[in-house]
């Protein structure tokens, strides 16, 4: 089989699933991967012969894309930031919006008039946030926590290929007893489960039947669990004039907002991604302290 003639073959399978454009890159990441021909180096190579491991190859990845399986969980990659991930069904495939996250955040770090020291990613799935924000702003000292021990393994995985140093933490931020092993941060920062149970019959079946859902849902009934969780363990571990930033869902900026300025927090900014929605929220506490005075008898 000739490479130009594969990637034909694969592109149209996926027509069944997916859109042109989106059938078209897909097949050119799985073409690249196998021959190391970028597009144009296929175009001017078309007639190049695949290897027996190669078509091998070719037909194992096709199986698993067909059945719906992300590419990204295929190929075990994904770019994030300018950097290549490792990942797997064990964590969520990052996304574009999160790079926006991150690029708030080191603006902001930049831009403040006090030194800020450390950051801390709660949920911290594949490591994308932590090692993207540590590689922009190698002075701060970051920090990372999951619930999940196998997540923790793929994000420590990252973080080295990257050569970044992250202090990782196994913990369950929705259990306060665990808090205590946290210090205080200047910059909290998460992105967190925020889609609703009953929005799964919306989703793809790529992404429904392999990501976990474990970072995907939260129950109907208590939509911002994870942003009031944050919240108040972040007015206990900020800093004076730290700062907190969410990713969230489209359709909860107001409630998060609200949320926030109910828990006491001030300078709240909700901010769209690229695509027009509300995606992106930054807050900031104010801790101020207070002398308790005895009681007169």
């Amino acid at each position: 089989m000739r490479v130009q003639e594969a990637y034909k073959q694969l592109m149209y399978q996926l027509f069944e699933l997916y859109d042109d454009r989106e059938a078209a890159n897909i097949a050119d990441m799985i073409i690249e991967h196998i021959t190391g021909f970028k597009r144009i180096d296929r175009i001017i190579n078309k007639q190049f012969p695949l290897t027996k491991e190669q078509e091998q190859l070719l037909n194992s990845y096709t199986v698993q894309l067909l059945d719906h399986r992300p590419v990204q969980y295929v190929l075990h990659e994904e770019w994030f930031a300018g950097m290549q991930f490792y990942v797997d069904e064990n964590v969520l495939i990052p996304r574009p919006e999160t790079e926006e996250l991150v690029e708030w955040i080191t603006r902001e770090v930049a831009s403040l008039e006090f030194r800020v020291y450390s950051v801390l990613d709660i949920g911290t799935g594949s490591g994308c946030i932590p090692v993207a924000v540590k590689k922009k702003i190698s002075s701060l000292e970051v920090h990372a926590l999951d619930v999940s021990a196998t997540a923790l393994a793929i994000a420590k995985k990252n973080a080295a290929i990257q050569k970044t140093e992250i202090v990782f933490h196994q913990l369950d931020i929705l259990n306060k007893d665990e808090w205590k092993r946290l210090p205080k941060f200047d910059i909290i920062v998460s992105n967190p489960p925020y889609i609703k149970q009953s929005e799964a019959n919306e989703m793809h079946k790529n992404v429904l039947q392999h990501e976990p859902h474990l970072a995907l849902f939260v129950p109907d009934e208590d939509a911002l669990l994870f942003y009031k969780t944050i919240a108040v363990f972040s007015k206990q571990h900020l800093n004076s004039k730290g700062k907190l930033f969410f990713e969230i869902n489209e359709a909860l900026g107001k409630e998060v907002c609200a949320l926030l300025e109910q828990q006491g927090y001030t300078n709240i900014e909700l901010r769209k991604d690229m695509q027009g929605k509300d995606r992106m929220v930054k807050a900031e506490i104010n801790i101020l302290i207070t002398t308790l005075q005895s009681p007169q008898p």
